[in-house]
């Protein structure tokens, strides 16, 4: 199963559309965006990919909320389950116990991944390019008994993404 896994989108939809392109061609099944989408476009984005895809409200996304019954988006942190693996999704990192398979969360614009006790935490960074020039995503493989965590980057100024795969033993 491949997740693709993005965050803080703010304004900027040309970025979240390239990412979404992206997830898509590295053959994503799912989204998940972890909040800061800002503006509705990027919604729009999430639902027209054809993917099924969650997304949680940031700190930005109070203009959201009036349109929030048109779209795949919860308050955090909010628990689901993909087939076998249970998720908890937010935006601020402040419910990062191991209570799930997969924690994801954004905010910090700062790509993390860290296998702790049978939980994996995950921060796909930025996309939109704010706190440094570079846009981020996060593609997540889940196999039986491994998490392959693809990270996606690209510097404003370039062309290609580059890969870093990291991958972890699931117990």
């Amino acid at each position: 199963m491949k997740i693709g896994i993005l965050s803080d989108s703010h304004h900027k939809s040309d970025y979240t559309k390239e990412v979404i392109e992206l997830l898509k061609d590295k053959g994503s099944e799912y989204l998940i965006h972890a909040g800061d989408l800002c503006i509705e476009k990027n919604l729009k984005l999430l639902e027209e990919s054809g993917l099924i895809y969650v997304s949680v409200f940031g700190n930005n996304d109070m203009s959201l909320i009036s349109v929030s019954n048109k779209y795949n988006i919860k308050q955090e942190p909010y628990a689901f389950k993909i087939k076998d693996t249970t998720f908890k999704l937010m935006h601020l990192p402040y419910y990062m116990t191991g209570d799930c398979d997969v924690v994801i969360f954004g905010h910090t614009h700062i790509f993390e991944s860290e296998y702790n006790n049978g939980t994996l935490f995950l921060n796909p960074g930025e996309v939109c390019a704010r706190e440094k020039p570079k846009i981020e995503c996060v593609l997540l493989e889940i196999k039986e008994n491994e998490y392959i965590i693809n990270y996606y980057s690209r510097n404003i100024n370039e062309k290609e993404f580059l890969k870093e795969e990291i991958k972890y033993e699931r117990k």
